[in-house]
């Protein structure tokens, strides 16, 4: 079968006296019956190259769904004088979302099946689900389109009815006042950007809601919630740079909304109430890592901030926990996670132990602040993801749920390292490893290589039972934690970000190098996968370094930066600027032209390549995947792999339910599987 060869409409584009020509613009409209013509046969290539994988790759979904604990349930939390738990039925996609009431033996009170209300759709996500103070309604949102554009509805849970209530485009989430008749909620505009909050009162139609706040800047998100305290509804704006918050009190939903600080250039700030004072996570004064400060309930503008928890250069600070006699601040030393634990009578002052040389520990679900127990999460490369309940005062742990893998999985036969490699400026790029302890490290092991390194995200090193299917089959895993993340500090995404960007992709490539000096595996047995703005590093590492691996997965990846960033109708392109840069001025052009993958598609080899997208994405439009294929395939100058596959049905993450989305990880690992000549 002959790949699919899209037709050239040429295109002129030109921005400050430079000139781009897009042969492949024309793919930029879903309504075009050419377009869904050319993107069903680049599927059906995809089917054809893949096809001798097929008994593999329903292998490999079966065994990925057969260690996968079906029926299951997550650790209840207590939410005003309510347990809630979500649960997972043998053979079922979606979730059931529970609460019984005081007890936990009492009965259960079935808030939602979403099996049932997922049936006749294609794709389905239910989220967030908000419980009024009085533990009578729920508000919730349903997205089945996967645009993540969502509709607000509200179910009184007396009578298991689904009020006339009806909130469209919104963000999906929302939040009571004290009054419990009372919904904030956010709504986005048509570029998909969260930019107003809007007041809706039980019983009446969206056209009488109100709007207590628009934003006008379009490089900043707007959105509400509600102070662990239940005693403020709070509204923040917040761009990449720079954020501004307001508060009313939850039971004066009718008040003028305050404002806490005004917003300042590269001034970062959030927010929490507890006692009589907001504490505020904080940039100011140049605290690139953060600090921690507190103000009077009466006085919030930054000359009152006092200082609680110090900048510190090596140490930053990932968020906070308050409790009654606690406070908890999760803070990020050399790359791993620290929980630390400080009694506000100065009683105590600790760091929870961890031992293993990579892994990561969160802050979990704590919603009440009169409690002596910190629930957190504990996972690693290869251990399961634990909960667990750590009593403040005597320093004792209750595991409460460790993931259950079905199988033969021992966790012994897996080991995991961190190593570090030098990048090309001397910087020391830390990348996590896991591998069976019985794989031979050599040139001819095979590696996949994967990171993302943009907007502070950091991947960190977690057990997934998936992944087992690559192990066991003689792969190495590793996360190269490149700068654009915020692995190893504020700084650390500050190097990888606006003019700046390239020390992404040459911190991936100067990874795997060292991968390969280190005899970790070879280039033609090396391998890297990354999605999103992680697609877009696929895409230029591959043009910078074509013949450093085997093969690449770009999922949905950002592959058309000048364009996408220069049209501001696009979802998120305006937010964007403080990340990438604004190319409608010239610097910023000539810097994102430069490394573009789009752009910078060149006649060479490359590696072979499967690339994936979803018609409906709201994220990175389908469309700049399909060009950039479209152009690699006209302008390369191997016969090497080239697969695109669209998911007509689907968006940005991928397919609804449970089980489903195993069917992508199984057709990756198939295509990984091909390229190595592994069959079983």
């Amino acid at each position: 079968m002959q790949a699919p060869i899209a037709k050239k409409i040429e295109k002129k584009l030109e921005k400050h006296g430079d000139i781009r020509i897009d042969n492949y613009y024309w793919l930029n409209d879903r309504e075009n019956p050419e377009v869904i013509d050319y993107l069903t046969k680049e599927n059906e290539y995809t089917a054809e190259i893949l096809k001798s994988t097929e008994g593999l790759q329903a292998k490999l979904f079966d065994e990925m769904k057969a260690r996968i604990k079906e029926d299951d349930s997550s650790v209840p939390y207590k939410l005003n004088g309510f347990w809630y738990l979500t649960e997972f039925q043998k053979g079922k996609e979606y979730p059931i979302y529970k609460r019984r009431k005081e007890d936990l033996s009492s009965a259960d009170e079935i808030m939602f099946d979403v099996n049932k209300m997922a049936e006749g759709h294609s794709y389905y996500q239910l989220g967030g689900l908000s419980v009024s103070e009085n533990n009578q309604l729920v508000s919730f949102g349903v997205d089945n389109v996967s645009r993540r554009i969502y509709t607000i509805q509200i179910k009184d849970l007396s009578t298991g009815e689904i009020l006339a209530d009806k909130i469209e485009n919104t963000t999906g989430g929302s939040v009571w006042a004290a009054d419990n008749k009372t919904l904030f909620y956010t709504r986005k505009d048509e570029t998909l950007r969260a930019f107003q909050i809007w007041k809706h009162i039980l019983g009446t139609s969206q056209e009488d809601d109100t709007l207590v706040f628009e934003e006008t800047d379009d490089t900043f998100n707007a959105f509400v919630y509600k102070s662990k305290s239940k005693k403020y509804i709070i509204i923040g704006s917040s761009s990449s740079v720079s954020d501004e918050f307001r508060y009313i009190p939850s039971n004066q939903p009718d008040a003028e909304f305050k404002i806490f600080q005004e917003r300042e250039r590269d001034l970062e700030y959030s927010i929490e109430h507890f006692g009589d004072s907001f504490y505020i996570q904080t940039n100011k004064d140049d605290a690139f890592n953060y600090k921690l400060m507190k103000t009077s309930v009466e006085k919030t503008a930054q000359e009152n901030w006092e200082e609680v928890i110090p900048h510190r250069e090596e140490t930053f600070i990932e968020g906070f926990e308050i409790f009654k006699n606690y406070l908890v601040i999760e803070e990020r030393t050399n790359g791993l996670i620290q929980l630390n634990i400080k009694a506000w009578d100065k009683s105590a002052d600790y760091f929870l132990p961890f031992t293993e040389e990579t892994y990561t520990a969160n802050v979990g679900t704590n919603p009440d602040f009169d409690t002596d127990i910190l629930r957190y999460s504990y996972t690693s490369l290869t251990t399961p993801s634990s909960v667990i309940d750590f009593n403040m005062n005597d320093k004792s742990f209750e595991i409460k749920k460790e993931q259950v893998v079905i199988g033969d999985f021992d966790k012994s036969n897996y080991v995991s390292e961190r190593i570090w490699a030098e990048a090309r400026d001397g910087e020391l790029v830390p990348i996590s490893i896991v591998r069976r302890k019985d794989t031979v490290l050599s040139e001819k092991t095979p590696l996949l290589l994967y990171a993302y390194g943009s907007y502070g995200y950091t991947i960190e090193p977690y057990f997934s039972s998936i992944r087992l299917s690559l192990l066991d089959r003689g792969f190495v895993y590793a996360i190269a934690h490149i700068r654009g993340g915020q692995y190893l500090g504020r700084e650390w995404y500050d190097e990888g970000k606006m003019l700046e960007k390239k020390n992404t992709f040459f911190d991936f490539i100067d990874a795997a190098k060292h991968l390969i000096k280190e005899n970790y595996t070879s280039s033609q047995h090396l391998y890297a996968m990354g999605g999103s703005a992680g697609g877009l590093l696929m895409g230029a590492v591959i043009n910078y370094e074509p013949n450093l691996f085997n093969g690449v997965i770009a999922q949905v990846p950002f592959v058309d930066v000048v364009t996408t960033m220069l049209d501001d109708t696009i979802p998120l392109t305006t937010g964007e600027y403080d990340e990438w840069g604004n190319p409608n001025e010239k610097e910023y052009y000539d810097y994102i032209k430069s490394y573009s993958p789009y752009d910078n598609v060149e006649a060479k080899a490359y590696p072979n390549l499967m690339v994936t997208t979803g018609l409906h994405d709201s994220q990175v439009q389908y469309w700049e995947p399909a060009k950039w294929v479209a152009k690699l395939r006209e302008i390369k100058t191997d016969n090497n792999i080239l697969i695109l596959e669209t998911n007509m049905e689907t968006g940005h993450g991928g397919a609804s339910g449970r089980f489903e989305s195993l069917k992508e990880d199984a057709k990756e690992d198939a295509f990984l599987f091909m390229l190595e000549g592994i069959t079983e």
